[in-house]
C-alpha cells in the first residue's frame, strides 16, 4: 500500500488529480478551469446530470479514457442510470465511431456499474 501511495505521489502532486501539476505551476490557470468547471457544470436549463453525460460523450469521442471513468462516476452520483450511460455512448459511437466504444469500454473495466 506505501508503495502505491509512493507512486500517486510526487513531490506532493497527486496523480489522482490530473490538474494537480498545473495548480501547483500555475494557480491562476488552475483557479480559471475550476470556475469555468463550475458554470458549466451548475444546474440551469440543462440538468448537471445532462451535461455530465455530454461531456461523457465528448471525452470518449476524443479518446480520454480516464475522463469517461471520471464521468461515469459523476453521472451515477448525480443519479444517471445505467440505461442512460448507455444510451449516451451510443451517440458517441455514432459521432466518433468504433473507436468511442472501446475508449468507453477501457473506462468503465473497473467500475462496477
Amino acid at each position: 500500500m506505501k508503495e502505491i501511495k509512493k507512486m500517486e505521489e510526487t513531490d506532493g502532486i497527486s496523480r489522482k488529480d490530473p490538474l494537480a501539476v498545473i495548480k501547483k505551476l500555475d494557480e491562476d490557470v488552475f483557479n480559471s478551469i475550476k470556475n469555468l468547471e463550475e458554470i458549466a457544470f451548475s444546474d440551469g436549463e440543462i440538468p448537471v446530470k445532462y451535461k455530465i453525460l455530454m461531456a461523457m460523450v465528448i471525452d470518449a469521442v476524443l479518446g480520454a479514457e480516464e475522463g469517461v471513468k471520471s464521468l461515469v462516476k459523476a453521472a451515477i452520483d448525480v443519479g444517471a442510470s445505467k440505461k442512460e450511460i448507455a444510451e449516451a455512448l451510443r451517440v458517441a459511437y455514432y459521432v466518433g465511431g468504433a473507436g468511442s466504444i472501446y475508449t468507453a469500454a477501457r473506462g468503465l473495466r473497473d467500475l462496477k456499474i
